[in-house]
């Protein structure tokens, strides 16, 4: 049997991201010279893991060209903000739009606080950082949340992690959206990448399946 025959052996549910960084990591990682390294930082929205974008390339561009112009806030030197498509399959997810998934989530928060009051620490906090607004930025407190979620999970530890944000500033007076609301998926299992892709141009002749 083919070394990659176990990595498509099961019927998926596929969702498309995108993950926003220099043009040097798409051309390496297309084309099969380098992998997508997890990001491990203690304020990260998900907790750690392979970020991606779901379904929205421009938002990924967009994340690239902060990035760029504010390189403290990510990993590497962005010069050309580019972006790669990827087909994940979620796997066992935390999905953070699901209500028994929610509740599950603020189960973990409870024993986690529980855990630092024996223990006598304090536990972390979300904080919007330098310039965020009201939006929180440095989620130290959700991280924090979602690694414990893992640790308790009676099976095992889930793929990936799939959360909805609401970020930005009213899209118009009295909104009720913002203007960079989003999903965001964060892949801690990297044979739920089933493949890498350079995204391509609409072709306006044709309609939209």
């Amino acid at each position: 049997m083919n070394k990659n025959s176990s990595l498509y052996s099961t019927t998926p549910t596929f969702v498309l991201g995108f993950h926003g960084c220099d043009q040097s990591i798409v051309d390496a990682v297309a084309c099969g010279k380098e992998q997508l390294l997890p990001s491990k930082n203690d304020y990260d929205w998900l907790g750690h893991g392979i970020y991606f974008w779901e379904n929205d390339p421009n938002r990924a561009y967009e994340y690239a060209c902060t990035l760029r112009d504010y390189p403290h806030r990510g990993q590497g030197n962005i010069v050309q903000p580019a972006v790669l498509g990827a087909v994940i399959d979620v796997g066992q997810c935390l999905n953070l739009m699901e209500t028994a998934t929610l509740q599950f989530l603020q189960l973990s928060y409870e024993t986690l606080k529980e855990t630092f009051q024996i223990n006598g620490d304090v536990l972390p906090v979300n904080t919007p950082g330098k310039g965020g607004g009201n939006d929180l930025l440095l989620r130290y407190l959700d991280c924090a949340v979602i690694e414990f979620a893992h640790e308790i999970n009676n099976k095992r530890s889930f793929d990936s992690i799939r959360g909805l944000f609401i970020e930005g500033e009213d899209l118009y007076p009295n909104a009720g959206f913002k203007t960079k609301n989003h999903i965001q998926i964060c892949v801690r299992n990297p044979n739920c990448i089933k493949g890498y892709f350079l995204p391509r141009d609409l072709d306006g002749g044709f309609p939209v399946p």
